[in-house]
């Protein structure tokens, strides 16, 4: 019996010292990054066609995994597209669905509850350490911080913009490390600042797998950038556009330099890297073509974002996938892939993708919802029709995706049965969801319709806050 268990260790040696070092990582939970930019427009990356913001990373990136050529966020808004993100879930469920009050006072009601079950609690739950990088924005107070949420480390502001430069204009524009203040004179330009703290994050922490949730402020205003970046962007000859693009560049090399850090490291086969942005490109700025509108808006321009995904050991390169996909679907595919059961997460919205790049005979979601400004706006799509609900042009739209992909012409006067076949569809979802807990304060895209908008506000807005969002609206 000795003998037999020596020429096991024997061979069980000779095995492991003929594999390299990423062939031994493959039996290994991955580790996973998810960059999310700041109202990136869609062709506003190399991937999707832009020719004058040079992107090389991403596009390199991109091209080593699969893009998602119709992948949606579920909210055309910052905060409530995070909040979607990080749970997995419709917002509405939990009634965020509406940006955050402009409020450096905001109670620990205003924001993602505690209830809610974020991407970092579960991964945390398969022994991952968990970090929090860039803008926060799901819950300004203390007490929702990402140190609550189930992030081991926490390096960002939490409000909803701020200066590139880290001066502290106020507590939600100030930069936290763990809960207290970063001296200013520690950073440079915040871009560059986020991309050095997930590169010593990953340094430190290879022992055992790692979350990074990396959340640039990129490209998001104030157009603030740096000559290293301008210069890469000079020949844009748009002075704003220019700016921007530059700012997008930025964002580019910084995940340069991560990737970098991966291969030198020996680990960057086994990470799985996510790209998206949270919600369209910003009006007159960004570039969000083919698609109609922009941030804010419920038509393709404001809710379909640049989308990739990249891992060499469990995902295809070089592939285009055409079916819709959501940013609610980012939470139980990573989750499986960490080892974790989504099934076991039933309060989920979205769908494990990986067993669809496959197989694209069967989509992953069959309807998809969207609902704005507590619900004045709201879309639905279904196969390739996507009805919307426009506040501010007061009326109903729809629109045959697959024929008219640019949303140009509105068909809902010759297709009445499919509208009420989708406003059917959308309030039996929307009665699983609850009002918002707030409100926007400044309501663009409701302005037809203020009075209307304010009752409604009111009728169900939490008592804290009526005062100080009617000073806002009014």
């Amino acid at each position: 019996m000795v003998l037999k268990n020596y020429f096991f260790l024997i061979l069980v040696l000779f095995f492991l010292g003929c594999k390299n070092t990423s062939e031994i990582q493959v039996s290994k939970p991955p580790n996973i990054i998810v960059i999310l930019t700041d109202d990136q427009g869609w062709r506003d990356v190399g991937f999707n066609g832009a020719t004058d913001i040079p992107t090389k990373n991403l596009d390199r990136l991109a091209k080593e995994g699969t893009i998602f050529s119709n992948g949606y966020v579920s909210h055309p808004y910052c905060s409530p597209s995070r909040a979607g993100l990080l749970t997995g879930r419709y917002q509405a469920r939990f009634g965020h669905d509406c940006n955050l009050p402009y409020k450096d006072d905001n109670d620990a009601s205003i924001g993602t509850p505690l209830s809610e079950i974020m991407i970092s609690e579960a991964l945390k739950k398969q022994g991952y350490t968990t970090s929090a990088i860039g803008k926060w924005h799901v819950g300004d107070h203390p007490d929702l911080h990402p140190n609550k949420q189930g992030f081991d480390h926490w390096f960002g502001f939490p409000g909803g913009n701020t200066n590139y430069w880290g001066f502290p204009e106020n507590y939600l524009k100030t930069i936290y490390r763990n809960g207290k203040p970063v001296d200013r004179k520690n950073l440079s330009y915040l871009t560059d600042d986020f991309t050095n703290e997930a590169v010593n994050f990953i340094d430190k922490n290879d022992d055992k797998p790692f979350f990074i949730y990396l959340a640039y402020n990129a490209p998001h205003a104030p157009d603030q950038t740096t000559k290293k970046y301008l210069e890469n962007t000079k020949h844009i000859e748009n002075a704003e556009r220019s700016i921007y693009g530059a700012m997008v560049n930025g964002v580019d090399i910084g995940v340069g330099k991560i990737d970098s850090t991966l291969v030198a490291k020996g680990i960057k086969d086994n990470t799985l890297i996510v790209f998206l942005s949270d919600n369209g490109g910003r009006k007159k700025v960004a570039d969000n073509q083919p698609n109609r509108g922009y941030k804010g808006m419920l038509f393709e321009g404001g809710i379909k974002v640049p989308f990739f995904m990249t891992w060499k050991n469990g995902i295809k390169n070089d592939k285009i996938y055409k079916n819709p996909v959501s940013a609610l679907d980012i939470f139980p595919t990573l989750l499986n892939i960490a080892g974790g059961n989504a099934k076991d997460e039933p309060q989920l919205d979205g769908k494990d993708l990986l067993p669809y790049l496959n197989n694209e005979t069967e989509k992953p979601h069959n309807l998809l919802f969207w609902r704005s400004s507590g619900g004045f706006e709201y879309a639905v799509r279904k196969d390739n029709f996507k009805l919307y609900k426009s506040a501010f042009k007061g009326k109903t739209l729809l629109f045959d995706l697959e024929k008219d992909p640019n949303e140009n012409f509105d068909i809902s006067d010759e297709n009445v049965t499919k509208i009420k076949e989708l406003n059917k569809a959308y309030a039996n979802w929307d009665s699983k969801n609850i009002n918002p807990n707030w409100y926007d304060p400044h309501p663009e895209n409701v302005l037809k319709d203020k009075e209307n908008y304010i009752k409604k506000r009111n009728n169900s807005l939490h008592p804290k806050i009526k005062k100080k969002l009617n000073k806002n609206l009014n």
